[in-house]
């Protein structure tokens, strides 16, 4: 009969605490288990463990409703103007979302802020954190079909909340109120990613009131910081290459 170690006892108080056996449980299945069950019972808990949060992990992809599957793998961050102090690292390492700050990605279309945008949402649904994608149309969208309070409980659900397209489409005034209670209610409890072409000195005119702009840009930038992306069209330059396939 296999001899049972310390080791494989802890490790099974370690997995059926995870899945909250009580010590009751736990001390009365020691108390009489051989090796062979241990190791078996344990290998049954980390893989049902295992299998959790997969399923987590796809609920969560599911919820995030990206438009697109982006990743982080054969980004070109040459283009892309970080604060100083900060850097491609720190972006990946995913602490602003627990700090609870945001992110104005400013750059002419096709630049790649919505592939990174989308990279980083992915990368914080494998890291088991709530994320939800949104374009600025569909908040206006929300707004129209009488959705707003259900809307507004989903944004409350999420780590990070990325709104896509900011100044693409001509905003009302209700949706440029709209989209402040929803800055407002992100500000420092949760994360936000901003992905514009419009520069901060041209919001109040997006939004159709200065003053509202203001505030909403001060709590933004208050635990924010705006990233830059410059550089050719990554569209512009994929049409160019497959008009030279072509000729």
């Amino acid at each position: 009969m296999a001899v049972r170690s310390k080791g494989d006892a802890e490790q099974l108080r370690r997995l059926a605490r995870a899945l909250y056996f009580s010590n009751e449980t736990i001390e009365w299945f020691l108390a009489s288990s051989s090796a062979a069950q241990l190791r078996a019972v344990s290998d049954l808990i980390g893989y049902e463990m295992d299998v959790r949060e997969r399923n987590k992990r796809s609920r969560l992809y599911r919820r995030a409703k990206f438009p697109q599957v982006k990743s982080f793998d054969g980004y070109d961050f040459s283009q892309v103007a970080f604060p100083d102090g900060y850097g491609v690292d720190d972006l990946k390492s995913l602490s602003f979302v627990d700090a609870a700050q945001d992110f104005v990605f400013h750059g002419q279309t096709g630049r790649g802020k919505t592939h990174l945008a989308i990279a980083i949402g992915s990368a914080c649904v494998m890291a088991g954190k709530a994320v939800r994608f949104y374009t600025a149309a569909e908040l206006a969208k929300a707004k129209r079909e009488h959705r707003l309070e259900a809307m507004m409980k989903d944004i409350e659900r999420n780590d990070l909340v990325i709104l896509d397209e900011f100044g693409y489409v001509p905003i009302d005034v209700e949706s440029a109120r709209l989209l402040f209670q929803v800055v407002s209610a992100c500000y420092e409890r949760r994360s936000m990613i901003f992905t514009t072409n419009i520069e901060f000195s041209k919001w109040g005119t997006i939004l159709g009131d200065d003053k509202l702009a203001a505030a909403m840009i001060d709590r933004i930038v208050h635990h924010g910081r705006l990233i830059e992306f410059g550089g050719s069209s990554h569209r512009m330059d994929a049409a160019l290459m497959l008009g030279k396939a072509n000729v």
